[in-house]
């Protein structure tokens, strides 16, 4: 369970809606590079209406503070199913980046809980949909006028305290200054177009699901899972 778990949902039944061409994303999709069953029409690089208006407000906001960037999306709405397999694919990539068998073993679970840290469970209780699920949620970067990503301290979906926002905030060497501002700044731009941050990862911005709702202070949460509410295509 999540602190935000135990918010209620109000789905306001808004569609998915493809980003515009205009914004930049990271291609080939990571997670359809290591076979996630997406299915014929799960096309990942899609959010709720609202949600897409906010990130294009984002990235304008963006522009008029820095001229030469822009936003690049690594990953927007994850079926459940998606869900499921990434959550054991990163499991097992653990395991062998460790040396740890997948067993019951203590250094197996260690590495169960260190993923569920930024993996939500695949959950089909209606009443806790993982974000990316309702189309409300986005993983993104900052990027150059040519869509090539910066440096910002640490890979999308790295394990462990490098994928906190401020893990670089106490350092005052060059490139500790440098990604610790980095993140500062994909944070102002994504929070004055209306989103909030994941507390656990610099990436993962959402607006409307749960974790919205639990960081603005809002009483619902106004996006359920959209291929249960029947918004997906």
């Amino acid at each position: 369970m999540r602190p935000w778990s135990s918010i209620p949902i109000h789905e306001c039944r808004e569609p998915l809606e493809p980003l515009p061409d205009s914004l930049f994303r990271l291609e080939p999709h990571p997670y359809v590079a290591v076979g996630a069953p997406y299915g014929a029409n799960g096309d990942p690089f899609r959010l709720r209406s609202t949600v897409v208006q906010r990130l294009l407000k984002a990235e304008k906001g963006l522009i008029a503070s820095e001229p030469a960037l822009r936003l690049s999306i690594f990953d927007a709405w994850r079926p459940i199913a998606v869900q499921a397999f990434m959550v054991e694919h990163t499991i097992a990539e653990l395991c062998r980046e460790r040396g740890v068998l997948p067993s019951h073993s203590q250094d197996y679970q260690q590495v169960v809980a260190d993923v569920g840290r930024f993996w939500a469970a695949p959950s089909q209780d209606p009443a806790t949909p993982p974000p990316h699920s309702t189309g409300a949620a986005v993983d993104l970067t900052l990027c150059d006028q040519q869509g090539m990503p910066l440096d910002m301290g640490g890979d999308i979906d790295a394990i462990g305290a490098i994928s906190e926002p401020d893990h670089f905030a106490a350092r005052a060497d060059d490139e500790g200054r440098l990604w610790h501002g980095r993140r500062q700044l994909l944070a102002a731009v994504m929070q004055q177009a209306g989103f909030q941050q994941h507390p656990n990862e610099w990436w993962h911005y959402s607006f409307g699901d749960q974790l919205w709702a639990w960081r603005s202070g809002a009483a619902s949460a106004i996006y359920a899972e959209a291929a249960r509410s029947a918004l997906t295509s």
